[in-house]
């Protein structure tokens, strides 16, 4: 089912729609879908590599409005909605361990580590950082950051390279993008600075 999800979402690359539709797998991505807009993204960047940026941010604003989607959904609604989104995606006792003993230096590195590699689950994090009560305008500012980061690098290094990078990124990137990640955690813990949520 994974598979025929993955090949429906790449073939709207090749519509006239390809970028409403970037859009809307971007929004749905950060709070209920389970693939990734860069399936998306990729192969219209290939295309249209003159509107690579343009691509990214509409995936990047898209992501972020579904962001805040997840976000509401576990902030106002975690019994009615968020759980059953969990339980559907086999995510929701990992989600339950995680509410329970995450603070606001641990959401803010799931934040980036989720945000540039899908490391958790972006719509678990989104919907996680509602029902913590992360501070809102923090968490725009982290989504926008970190979604924008992926995506924009990701319209670079197609735009530059074509379709090897495509395909290296397919493969490869999301193993160096999370080392990257990575670090940026790591300063954060090493920093002791941390938002209050």
């Amino acid at each position: 089912m994974l598979r025929r999800l993955y090949k429906w979402v790449l073939s709207l690359s090749a519509r006239p729609t390809a970028q409403i539709w970037l859009a809307v797998i971007a929004f749905v991505e950060s709070s209920i879908f389970l693939v990734p807009a860069d399936v998306l993204l990729l192969p219209m960047v290939l295309t249209q590599p003159k509107k690579a940026y343009r691509y990214a941010a509409i995936a990047t604003v898209a992501s972020v409005l579904g962001g805040i989607a997840g976000w509401a959904i576990g902030y106002f609604a975690y019994e009615t909605v968020a759980k059953p989104i969990l339980s559907f995606y086999g995510k929701l006792a990992e989600f339950e361990h995680l509410k329970a003993s995450i603070n606001d230096r641990w959401i803010l590195l799931l934040m980036i580590t989720s945000g540039i590699a899908h490391l958790p689950p972006i719509k678990v994090v989104t919907i996680l950082s509602g029902a913590v009560h992360m501070a809102l305008p923090v968490f725009i500012l982290c989504a926008a950051v970190t979604r924008g980061a992926r995506f924009f690098l990701f319209a670079y290094l197609v735009r530059r390279y074509g379709e090897t990078v495509a395909l290296f990124i397919e493969q490869r990137l999301n193993q160096i993008v999370l080392i990257v990640a990575a670090l940026a955690a790591v300063a954060i813990l090493l920093s002791g600075r941390f938002v209050t949520v």
